[in-house]
């Protein structure tokens, strides 16, 4: 049987209900299964102390509810920001497909069905963890291409130009040569199989939905720039919501790769046609670009947290190493303050202010440059700045005249299997629909993930991160990542939780809390998920909150201590899974759009 979660959507007249009900969400022919009864005891298990803490109690005025039931399945989960590709994985595992034939099937479903994040025109990470202990992480982030230099984006006044927008912001893509490697490495079934799905959806469409729909008129001005005006903006309108959405082009290069794999996207026609549209586009990336490009295959970063251990991705992505260092420095704190609590607040911000530094000034590709990962996740470096924190007063940081973008730009999906394998995944065009390049051709969008380099080291990017030399634009270089795919594992070495999230830097704090909230407070999934958060990434010298999240009397407190505080109308979009007694949890962002689909 399949279980999925009702579909968080923005206000549409009937007919629009209507037809997402018909689009992205699966066809009626399986049986909802109902959550598992709020009374059982979660498979993961909480500190003894945070048990025996009040139960947590959100703000007056906070969005979300609490004990909202999450998705429950028996056997295997995937948890997604499109239903449509949630289901496709699903669908994979009980053709007898595993955690990774899934998360692959999951991703190129994405390609199609979410296109402003989910792609083939960028890249990302991917942690596996197997049930029998094997595990590995897939780094298959862009590359800058070979004519990419320091200043290129460097104007005579000053200031920089073409790193967000246009031809010449796209780095080398990475997702097929990671999708199709993890795949043939790990999978079960065969790549035509697990790319069905996807080959399907395009050539025969899906019906457009109210996640579509808002997305595309979100950023069309960006999409009428360029090709995708004519896919996605016909005759000049947004794509009706219950409309057919086809993609033949696109269908045409899946069904390519299916068929004859990574090499006719990094070498052979697609290579061919992406060279072409970009050397007729002014762009840089060349048929050279794609034939040197390789996924990178390493060892993962692992840590420990209390009782538990995590497994995260290592530089070129920032996310694990900013996680450890923060979560490290938490760890020193015996007694946890109370959720939502000044104290806590306090505490959490003053970590990721300290980690975020670290984060900015010491990490980046670790082939261009000598990152000091060992130390950073070390417990000994993390005493050092817990105990430099003054809980009295917050620690300033030199002041940015800088605005954090709001959006999505990213997506995580998260999928366990009936064995007990995880994978936890995120991929990204960067801003969302990324450098609004479409190729007409081969039928994506391409990224605009050059604009993640030290455009200008020591000056903000898009995200308002302020990146050193370290991260400087060189040719074949990795641009650094805050992306943070996770799989959390019990003292016996069991899948306990599957996470990560879209939103820039904000990805790490709010993967961070949610793991967070279920191992120190004891929340179940639903509720770690719908809790309010925060963020701070050390410049700009402020704390992020979630408005409405926190009381007035919390925020005059933190003023009082010299934070700075300012309001976001959300912080990420995570996507997780959490194992409990006969089955899995899974939940999609409540913020956002998508499913948390099982079996």
């Amino acid at each position: 049987m399949v279980a999925f979660a009702s579909l968080r959507r923005l206000s549409l007249p009937v007919v629009a209900i209507l037809a997402i009900s018909a689009c992205r969400t699966p066809p009626p022919a399986t049986t909802p299964v109902p959550a598992a009864p709020p009374a059982v005891v979660p498979a993961v298990s909480v500190r003894e102390d945070s048990v025996r803490r009040p139960a947590v109690v959100f703000a007056d005025g906070w969005r979300f509810a609490k004990n909202e039931p999450a998705t429950f399945a028996e056997h295997g989960m995937v948890s997604s920001n499109a239903p449509l590709a949630s289901s496709a994985g699903a669908d994979i595992m009980k053709m007898g497909g595993n955690a990774v034939d899934a998360a692959v099937a999951t991703g190129f479903a994405l390609a199609v069905v979410w296109p402003e994040a989910g792609n083939i025109g960028g890249g990302g990470y991917m942690v596996i963890q197997m049930a029998d202990g094997r595990r590995e992480v897939v780094d298959y982030r862009e590359v800058a291409p070979l004519a990419g230099s320091r200043d290129m984006y460097l104007k005579p006044d000053g200031t920089t130009d073409g790193s967000i927008i246009g031809w010449r912001s796209s780095g080398v893509p990475g997702a097929v040569a990671g999708l199709v490697a993890a795949q043939a490495k790990y999978g079960k079934l065969t790549r035509a199989q697990v790319m069905a799905p996807a080959i399907r959806m395009a050539r025969d469409g899906f019906l457009v939905d109210s996640g579509l729909f808002t997305s595309v008129t979100r950023s069309r001005a960006l999409i009428a720039r360029f090709a995708g005006k004519e896919v996605f903006l016909p005759r000049d309108s947004v794509l009706a919501i219950g409309s057919t959405f086809r993609q033949p082009a696109l269908a045409r290069t899946l069904d390519a790769i299916a068929r004859d794999g990574a090499d006719v996207y990094y070498r052979g026609w697609i290579a061919d046609s992406i060279a072409a549209e970009e050397k007729r586009g002014g762009g840089i990336i060349t048929k050279a670009d794609l034939a040197k490009y390789t996924a990178r295959w390493r060892e993962p970063l692992v840590w420990t947290y209390r009782d538990y251990t995590l497994v995260g991705m290592p530089p070129s992505s920032s996310g694990g190493v900013t996680m450890a260092e923060t979560m490290n420095i938490l760890e020193h704190e015996a007694h946890m303050p109370s959720f939502g609590s000044v104290a806590y607040l306090h505490l959490l911000g003053s970590a990721y202010q300290r980690a975020f530094i670290d984060r900015n000034s010491k990490l980046a590709d670790p082939d261009f440059y000598p990152v000091p990962t060992a130390q950073l996740a070390s417990k000994t470096y993390a005493r050092g700045l817990f105990n430099a924190i003054d809980r009295t007063h917050a620690t300033p940081t030199p002041a940015v005249t800088q605005q954090m973008v709001e959006g999505l730009h990213t997506t995580h999906y998260s999928v366990v299997d009936g064995d007990g394998s995880a994978v936890a995944t995120t991929t990204t065009l960067n801003n969302s629909w990324g450098s609004g390049v479409y190729l007409a051709s081969v039928g994506f969008m391409m990224n605009d993930q050059m604009d993640d380099f030290a455009v200008q080291p020591g000056k903000p990017n898009m995200f308002g991160l302020v990146q050193g030399e370290a991260n400087k634009i060189e040719p074949g270089k990795r641009m650094l990542s805050a992306m943070s795919p996770t799989v959390v594992l019990d003292a016996q070495g069991r899948v306990q939780m599957v996470a990560g999230a879209a939103g820039g830097p904000r990805i790490i704090s709010a993967t961070s809390q949610v793991i967070l909230n279920v191992i120190e407070f004891g929340m179940p999934l639903a509720d770690a998920m719908r809790a309010p958060r925060m963020h701070n990434q050390a410049l700009p010298d402020e704390l992020r909150l979630e408005t409405n999240g926190y009381p007035a009397t919390t925020i005059d407190s933190l003023r009082a201590m010299g934070h700075s505080v300012a309001f976001l109308g959300g912080i990420a979009n995570v996507n997780a899974i959490r194992r409990v007694p006969g089955g899995w949890h899974g939940v999609s962002e409540p913020r956002a759009f998508g499913a948390a689909i099982g079996y």
